[in-house]
């Protein structure tokens, strides 16, 4: 199974910071995890980038089951 990684408002929206899923490609993957984590979760997810094994991702790239994949939302601070 892939490890999905949550980040900042992504892992507050899910409410964990990290889970595994059994599918084969990253669309497939955030479609799952909006379903288990919920609308939140959905709108949060809107806003992010998503990386596989470190390498910016599309929802057609394809999975391993040791695969990582990193949910990044913007970041934001400062002075």
């Amino acid at each position: 199974m892939a490890t999905l990684r949550l980040f900042a408002s992504a892992r507050e929206a899910a409410g964990c910071g990290s889970d595994t899923f059994p599918e084969k490609s990253v669309g497939a993957l955030l479609d799952a995890a909006v379903g288990r984590y919920g609308t939140g979760f959905a709108e949060v997810l809107a806003t992010c980038r998503v990386w596989r094994n470190g390498e910016e991702a599309d929802r057609e790239t394809a999975l391993q089951d040791s695969d990582e994949v990193a949910v990044l939302p913007p970041v934001s601070g400062g002075l």
